[in-house]
């Protein structure tokens, strides 16, 4: 993408340590403190509906239990995915796509949204969250993300439009050419890879470079001097977007 339509700074899981992650509550958290890019994790419920979390089971970030994936949007959308942050938040809702895709569109929010398969379910997920990006989106598509590049063939597959990136927590062999095959428009990575060279690969074939998840203002400021067109934080209330 030629003319990049995306923010540099993107709140992790919405405001995700400040508030539950991937709730409208994180998202509307991040909003107060400036941000207009979010990033959240996006899996798909027994029933094909797509949803907000970032395990594969329920356990740690609501009250339920298994795997999600397993589980009907009915039943998944009756459970608690507040308390376990904070009583201020108990009774939140774990958070449909199409409610987080209508919060965006009315404020003119850009999203990261990263496919999160159910193990088993990578390229049907993907397949899957193409359709309703298509189905559900105007203006600035998503940037749709995973660190699988089977949910990225799907989407691809799906809605060969939308732009893709491969996220990698590790440079193994052959990731940027798998990103080249799958034809992203962008690499993102844990910030501790990112380096002058690497941005220089990324750049140098026709994709932006984006890191996740930097904390810290001297490191962003760093990768900020390098050149980096993303940069996914948790610290909202620290980090004022610029």
């Amino acid at each position: 993408m030629s003319d990049w339509p995306y923010p540099l700074w993107i709140a992790h899981r919405g405001a995700g340590k400040l508030a539950p992650e991937n709730t409208l509550a994180a998202f509307r958290l991040g909003a107060s403190h400036g941000y207009r890019a979010f990033e959240c994790d996006v899996k798909l419920s027994a029933d094909g509906v797509p949803f907000l979390l970032h395990d594969d089971t329920l356990e740690r970030t609501t009250n339920g239990q298994g795997r999600a994936g397993d589980q009907p949007w009915t039943a998944l959308s009756r459970l608690d995915a507040g308390s376990w942050h904070s009583a201020a938040y108990a009774g939140e809702p774990l958070a449909s796509f199409e409610a987080i895709a209508a919060y965006c569109l009315r404020n003119g929010f850009a999203l990261d949204l990263e496919i999160k398969p159910t193990p088993g379910a990578e390229h049907d997920t993907g397949r899957a969250v193409g359709e309703w990006v298509r189905k559900l989106w105007r203006g600035t598509p998503p940037l749709l993300s995973s660190f699988r590049p089977e949910s990225l063939a799907g989407a691809r597959n799906s809605a060969p439009e939308l732009p893709r990136a491969l996220l990698l927590d590790t440079l193994w062999p052959g990731c940027l050419e798998m990103a080249d095959s799958l034809g992203c428009v962008a690499v993102i990575t844990n910030h501790q890879l990112m380096d002058a060279e690497l941005i220089a690969r990324i750049h140098g074939a026709g994709r932006r470079a984006l890191v996740y998840t930097v904390n810290d203002a001297a490191r962003a400021q760093s990768l900020r001097s390098l050149g980096i067109d993303g940069i996914v934080t948790d610290a909202v209330d620290r980090l004022p977007p610029q």
